[in-house]
C-alpha cells in the first residue's frame, strides 16, 4: 500500500470578532465546507489520502455529519490549530504518514498549492513541508508598504542552495543594502514571503512536542512556532508556489474578510475542484 495522508482541518468554533465563524456562509456556502471541498479534491487525486475536520464544538460536529464531511472531537484544551491538528491525528485508527494542516478560516486556500506540498514530499527528504513565493519587485513593494502600517503582518524566509529553510523572521528578509544595485541586477527581488500553511511527517509532528521551545518562537520576540524545528535540527523544506494571476487572502476573522472573500470570488470565480 502506498503511503497514507490525511488533511486535517481543525475548526475551533469561539471567535472574538466573527462568532461560530467555521459556520459562517460565504457566498451561500459555509466556510468549514469550502474548505472540505479543497481537501475533498486533493483526496480525489491521491491515493491513500483522507480528510478530517477537527473541532472542539458539537455545532461544527452536528453541521459536518449532516454535510456528509468526516469530522472528529478533539479535545478543549487544545491550545493551536497545530495541537488540534495533532490530537486529530491520535484519535485515528491508524496513524498517517504524511500529516496537511489545513486551517478551516481558510477557504481561498489554493488546491494546487496543496497538491504541490504532497509532491515535493514524495520526492524530496525534509521533517516539514511549506510554502513560500519568491516576490518580484513590485511585490516586495507591496510587503515594505504594508510593513509601514503593520509590521508584524507577514513572514519571510531565507533558504539555502537546495531549497530548505535557513531563518523564519516577521522583519523582512534578507535585508537589501543597495536597493538600486539589486534592481538593477536581479530579475526578482531576493525576499521570499511565507505561505502559513504546514505539513508534517507523522515523526515530525509528534517530536514537535517533545522538542524544546526556542526563543525565536516566544510571543515577545518573533512568535513564529516553525522556529522550533530549525532550532532543534529539523529539516524544512520551502515549496515555491504562486497564485497563478488570482488575489487570496489569509484567514477570516472578521465580517470585513467575508466580504474581502466573497468579491474575490465574484471577481476570480470559483476553484476548479472537479
Amino acid at each position: 500500500m502506498s503511503p497514507s495522508i490525511l488533511i486535517v482541518i481543525p475548526a475551533r468554533y469561539a471567535s472574538t470578532r466573527l462568532p461560530g465563524k467555521p459556520l459562517v456562509k460565504i457566498a451561500g456556502v459555509e466556510m468549514i465546507r469550502r474548505v472540505a471541498d479543497i481537501a475533498a479534491s486533493i483526496c480525489r487525486h491521491n491515493e491513500n489520502c483522507r480528510y478530517v475536520v477537527a473541532t472542539d464544538d458539537a455545532r461544527i460536529v452536528s453541521f459536518c455529519e449532516g454535510a456528509g464531511v468526516p469530522v472528529v472531537m478533539t479535545a478543549e484544551t487544545c491550545r493551536s490549530g497545530t495541537e488540534r491538528c495533532w490530537d486529530a491525528v491520535c484519535r485515528q485508527e491508524s496513524r498517517p504518514d504524511f500529516i496537511i494542516n489545513l486551517q478551516g478560516d481558510n477557504p481561498l486556500c489554493p488546491p494546487w498549492v496543496i497538491q504541490e506540498l504532497i509532491d515535493a514530499w514524495k520526492s524530496t527528504p525534509a521533517d516539514v513541508f511549506t510554502p513560500c513565493i519568491h516576490l518580484d519587485w513590485s511585490e516586495y513593494d507591496r510587503l515594505v508598504q504594508a510593513k509601514q502600517s503593520t509590521p508584524f503582518s507577514g513572514t519571510t524566509v531565507l533558504l539555502d542552495q537546495a531549497g530548505y529553510a535557513l531563518a523564519f523572521s516577521k522583519n523582512i528578509i534578507p535585508a537589501i543594502r543597495k536597493p538600486e544595485k539589486a534592481r538593477e541586477l536581479l530579475e526578482k527581488s531576493p525576499v521570499r514571503r511565507h505561505v502559513g500553511l504546514y505539513a508534517y511527517t507523522c515523526h515530525a509532528l509528534e517530536e514537535y512536542f517533545r522538542l524544546p521551545e526556542s526563543d525565536y518562537e516566544r510571543g515577545c520576540v518573533e512568535g513564529l512556532e516553525q522556529m522550533r524545528f530549525l532550532y532543534n535540527g529539523l529539516k524544512i523544506k520551502m515549496v515555491e508556489t504562486g497564485y497563478r494571476g488570482r488575489k487570496t487572502t489569509s484567514g477570516v476573522d472578521s465580517p470585513e474578510d467575508v466580504a474581502r472573500v466573497e468579491a474575490i470570488l465574484k471577481e476570480y470565480g470559483e476553484y476548479d475542484l472537479s
